[in-house]
């Protein structure tokens, strides 16, 4: 069965122009128009009847859009989502994306089917102007952990560049000057951010963090041991880990104990997340709290209102920007030369 996403292939225009078409909004010429219905049309393709019912029928629930679901950053995600639906009586629809684009779209597709007038959607892989597209279908369509200028009243989010310097900032206060980073693979802003506000503020210290001594792989302990293990094969002399996540710090770490190596006497480790993991590493990781369970209440009552009121409703709040905040347990000490 064809899918949206193969309609803008075959037509050569973005996702949010062939949803313009098929939800009959502006902005698209009567000849682009006419073209993406006749190749809906030879492709089959039937838009759903509910979806386009959207804006004029109510349903009592509440649709997520989650990248992963056994992740237990996003478990904790959908926890204060959950929480808030079942203070108000609300059915929670939930959905996985995966960081790709087709799969991303058809979840929300199915929660469109499924008239949820209140969505909370967390997408990396989907483009700008999609986004924008859809909310301006869904009264109370919210992204989390993402920001998008154009619909700022719409976006619960994280400052991922701060986080990355406040690492960084920690680390030096420590006297560290010889860092290592282990990092996603993913193409999305959470990492990029983070890594340029490592690097800046390293950069402030007269420190330069070289490609070399960053390594990209899955974020998750196995991506962090996999990462460690290439580091230490290129003989870089570090004295401090910069992690993406939680995760892939317990994974260096871990990598690193196998070695030989004693955590933080010889070398110090940092995370972020501040996930249950972080409390029962050996030693325990001192990490970034991102506050996504408080984050994820915040968009579900933004969601709900504006769902409630057809979007007329909004919050006075100019944005919904959450900072992340140190943790300090015990992966991290003084560098050893610096005692």
């Amino acid at each position: 069965m064809a899918t949206i996403k193969d309609i803008a292939q075959a037509a050569g225009v973005s996702l949010a122009t062939v949803s313009r078409v098929i939800n009959n909004g502006p902005k698209v010429g009567d000849k682009t128009r006419a073209r993406i219905k006749e190749i809906m049309k030879e492709m089959g393709y039937r838009p759903n009847a509910n979806a386009r019912a959207l804006v004029t029928q109510r349903n009592p629930s509440l649709g997520v859009v989650l990248a992963e679901l056994a992740d237990p950053f996003f478990a904790t995600l959908a926890y204060g989502i959950e929480k808030v639906a079942r203070q108000k009586d609300i059915q929670v629809l939930l959905s996985s994306g995966s960081i790709q684009v087709e799969t991303e779209l058809k979840a929300i597709e199915t929660l469109l089917e499924h008239r949820c007038e209140a969505m909370i959607v967390h997408s990396k892989a989907l483009d700008d102007e999609t986004l924008i597209d859809f909310a301006s279908q869904v009264p109370g369509f919210v992204l989390i952990n993402r920001y998008i200028e154009q619909i700022a009243d719409r976006c619960v989010w994280l400052d991922n560049y701060s986080g990355g310097a406040t690492m960084a900032r920690h680390l030096l206060s420590l006297g560290h000057k010889k860092f290592v980073m282990v990092s996603s693979h993913y193409q999305i802003d959470d990492p990029s951010e983070r890594l340029r506000g490592i690097k800046d503020e390293l950069k402030n210290a007269g420190i330069e963090l070289p490609d070399s001594a960053i390594e990209y792989s899955t974020p998750d302990q196995e991506g962090g041991e996999i990462a460690m293990q290439n580091l230490l094969a290129k003989g870089h002399d570090f004295t401090a880990v910069l992690s993406y996540n939680d995760a892939m710090a317990a994974g260096a770490m871990s990598m690193l104990l196998d070695h030989g190596v004693e955590i933080p006497q010889q070398i110090s480790v940092m995370g972020f997340d501040d996930v249950l993991l972080s409390r029962y590493c050996r030693p325990k990781l001192t990490t970034l709290r991102y506050p996504i369970e408080m984050m994820a209440v915040k968009a579900a009552e933004v969601a709900l209102n504006r769902a409630r009121t057809n979007g007329k409703n909004k919050s006075l709040e100019d944005t919904f920007k959450y900072t992340p905040t140190i943790v300090k347990r015990e992966s991290v000490t003084h560098a050893a030369d610096s005692k």
